[in-house]
């Protein structure tokens, strides 16, 4: 009122706002950021109708308010943030800038965890016996073996062949008797990445360099004993959600993941594991089904290393000599070394040295990813043999897409470029130049076309240039026509040659050919053949042609058996026929057991059940086979450093037998074997049925106590007590529910197939 008068409308002050009202508070609320709930409430501070929330639970909550300070902050006084108290559900909702929370990376450059890689003490024999008998050749018998010793120490392994001539026909000494090819010991760091070789070993290389074969020593990385890691850089899409979303991945147009989002900041890196140029379309769609579509093109190239990996190899020893014709030859001392280097997710580095009394090389170059235009990659090197020099030069390029794929590559050698290849052949020229060209383009339903161009200087001045065209296009069902041209460029003559390839079931494939070669001349080509079953049995293949030249007739046939495979055949024209035979395989000693299989060229699992005979083992879930009398059996198909499940199936065991694990999941050693140990053991059990001095089944929850072994349990329902590692006489004690207490007497039989029922049992 003014004056003694009544206040008019527009001269009262505003009504007080909800805060206001409430007056000075503490307040506990569920506090929401961009509609995502806190687990537990949180305190606010309500002064003056303002809000003031701890640093410290905006921190908790994921929200990094830029230039905030530590003690409590006012709510409206934080430009870019707005609150609103939600007095009715108790709730303080606050939406902030997305880049204010935390990061979500999305995906992992692992295929699947790293496992720990294990081996046992045992040996390897990989065998192939060949039997060759020529009309014009005369007859000989090849052995070839692979025998490996490894344990936790590593792997010692040596490769040879054994030849004979028969019926009276001779080698020369070169050719006849036993020839060693390597042996070497192996020994794998899993942790380190680091392979360490001693003996014969063939030296690492990169792509513009080569490789020679040495007797000495090489420490390598090696990258294949985590096949879980992805080595190669992988793209990596980033975005941003204000609320909580899902988002689905899609590939080149098919859908590769999904995932649910936070709101804030996202990186996403799990996109197949691909190579070359594709299309990678985000798709975010929040709560109330509103989506955002980005489209993002990529290209993927595992020439490259992610940033910061390195991959080395590092020998040194002697040139190998005369290399499976004398056994042990070796030349002078020399070294070698590569390196690759990830300088980022775009560049790798590359560096090669070679060295030797008469020889040193060196060599720089990289790999560089244009874009998403493909990799550019080039090296220059130097080398002083005998005191004269030379360079060498190396430039490509390579571009995948799913539509196009493009190859270019160039070697170019100026002077008197050498390399360790040289050291023992003095003599010997490396080529002047090499190029070549590829090119393959997908024409969807008009099938693929394909070309290459290929134009090699050899050392002496020589040149040959060769051209290749070639067009495929799959036909009804799993059908397929084939066309290839081939010309040596300066020859006025095209290899032109055409194939129809039907699939008539899962195995049998009949093929039909027409070709001509550069001389001119017709051939006609027919080929049916059967696949061998995976899980054993027969096969064959027989084929004929004919034309311009005596026809050519071919047929054998394969027989695979769970402990070899065995293949006999024969080919060649009327008048001039080979016939061969062949049986190849693997022996496995292993816990003081023998084991026949096909060849083992990987890793394998010796399966152990104690001693138990013909119990169901499986192999990630496909039955496997039975244990043989000696509780045995062999998994010859384990592939290195995965870790593979291993199970046993206990239905068929008697109830005696006790089996703690029935499924294991173990990963072993490249190249070695490991005894899977099931611990199976038989106990001495009865069920007993306990009665009174009046023939009533003792109270549930009796106390019984067995005197042998001090096993302590308790009565079920009808009387029934169930008790292991029985004596041959035992003794119980009995404490009934009501009181008291008595004894009872047994025999128990330690042969026993199943749990014998014994009683009633009389306890007094």
């Amino acid at each position: 009122m003014l004056d003694g008068g009544p206040l008019l409308a527009g001269q009262l002050p505003p009504a007080p706002t909800r805060l206001e009202a409430l007056g000075d508070a503490q307040l506990y609320l569920e506090l929401v950021v961009n509609q995502m709930s806190s687990p537990e409430p949180v305190p606010v501070q309500q002064r003056g109708g303002r809000l003031f929330l701890a640093t410290a639970d905006l921190l908790a909550a994921g929200v990094q308010v830029p230039g905030l300070t530590a003690g409590e902050v006012a709510l409206d006084s934080v430009p870019g943030l707005h609150s609103d108290y939600d007095s009715q559900g108790q709730r303080l909702l606050l939406q902030v800038p997305a880049a204010w929370l935390p990061t979500q990376r999305l995906g992992d450059a692992r295929l699947y965890p790293a496992s720990d890689a294990r081996s046992s003490f045992g040996a390897l024999l990989n065998y192939d016996l060949y039997l060759n008998d020529t009309d014009d050749g005369g007859t000989y018998l090849a052995a070839w073996n692979e025998l490996r010793l490894f344990d936790s120490w590593g792997t010692l392994s040596t490769t040879g062949q054994w030849r004979q001539a028969l019926g009276g026909n001779r080698f020369d000494d070169s050719q006849e008797g036993f020839r060693r090819y390597d042996t070497t010991w192996r020994y794998t760091d899993e942790v380190r990445l680091l392979t360490l070789e001693v003996g014969d070993v063939l030296s690492g290389a990169l792509p513009w360099t080569g490789s020679v074969r040495l007797g000495g020593v090489q420490l390598s990385r090696d990258f294949a004993v985590r096949p879980d890691l992805v080595t190669y850089p992988l793209p990596a899409f980033a975005g941003e959600a204000a609320v909580p979303s899902s988002l689905d991945l899609f590939i080149n147009g098919y859908k590769s993941s999904s995932a649910e989002l936070q709101p804030g900041p996202y990186t996403l890196t799990n996109i197949p594991f691909i190579n070359g140029a594709g299309e990678a379309v985000v798709v975010t769609t929040d709560a109330l089904g509103r989506q955002v579509s980005t489209t993002l093109p990529f290209y993927v190239t595992s020439s490259l290393l992610q940033q910061g990996l390195s991959d080395f190899s590092l020998a040194a020893g002697s040139l190998r000599r005369d290399y499976a014709l004398r056994d042990f030859a070796y030349g002078p001392g020399v070294a070698s070394a590569s390196l690759r280097h990830g300088l980022s997710d775009s560049f790798t580095l590359e560096s090669h040295a070679e060295a030797a009394e008469s020889l040193t090389l060196g060599g720089v170059g990289g790999n560089l990813q244009v874009g998403n235009w493909g990799v550019v990659n080039a090296a220059v090197s130097q080398s002083r043999f005998d005191s004269r020099s030379g360079q060498q030069l190396s430039l490509g390029y390579q571009y995948n897409s799913p539509r196009l794929g493009f190859n270019y590559q160039r070697l170019q050698r100026h002077g008197d470029y050498a390399d360790l290849s040289l050291v023992d052949s003095p003599y010997t020229r490396l080529s002047q130049r090499s190029e070549q060209l590829t090119l393959s383009l997908n024409l969807d339903r008009y099938g693929s076309l394909g070309a290459g161009y290929f134009d090699v200087r050899a050392g002496d001045g020589s040149r040959t240039r060769l051209l290749n065209l070639s067009w495929s296009k799959p036909l009804w069902g799993n059908s397929s026509l084939y066309l290839s041209a081939n010309r040596e460029i300066g020859d006025s003559q095209w290899a032109l040659q055409a194939q129809l390839v039907i699939p008539f079931d899962l195995h049998g494939t009949l093929s039909l050919g027409l070709e001509r070669n550069q001389q001119g001349e017709h051939l006609q080509r027919v080929n049916y053949s059967r696949a061998v079953p995976v899980e054993g049995g027969a096969g064959f293949n027989l084929g004929y042609a004919d034309g311009d030249r005596e026809a050519y007739r071919q047929a054998d046939l394969t027989w695979r058996l769970q402990a070899v495979q065995l293949q006999v055949g024969a080919y060649g024209s009327r008048d001039d026929t080979t016939r061969w035979a062949d049986a190849s395989g693997s022996l496995v000693w292993m816990d003081a057991g023998v084991f026949a299989a096909n060849r083992i060229d990987d890793a394998f699992v010796v399966v152990s059940t104690d001693g138990f005979a013909d119990v169901p083992v499986r192999y990630e879930n496909q039955l496997v086979g039975r244990t043989d009398r000696n509780g045995h059996l062999l998994v010859p198909w384990s592939s290195g450093y995965y870790r593979g499940k291993y199970e046993i199936d206990p239905m068929e065991l008697p109830s005696t037998v006790q089996v703690p694990e029935v499924e294991l999941r173990v990963a072993v050693r490249r190249g070695t074997g490991y005894l899977l140990e099931f611990p199976l053991r038989t106990v001495v059990a009865a069920s007993l049925r306990l009665v009174d001095a009046a023939g009533q089944d003792l109270a549930v929850g009796s106390q019984v106590l067995h005197e042998q072994s001090g096993q302590r349990t308790v009565v079920g329902w009808d009387g029934l007590v169930y008790l292991e590692g029985l004596a041959a006489h035992n003794s119980l004690v009995v404490e009934p529910v009501g009181g008291g207490g008595c004894r009872v007497s047994f025999s128990a039989s330690g042969d026993q197939a199943q749990v014998p029922l014994i009683g009633p049992l009389v306890c007094q």
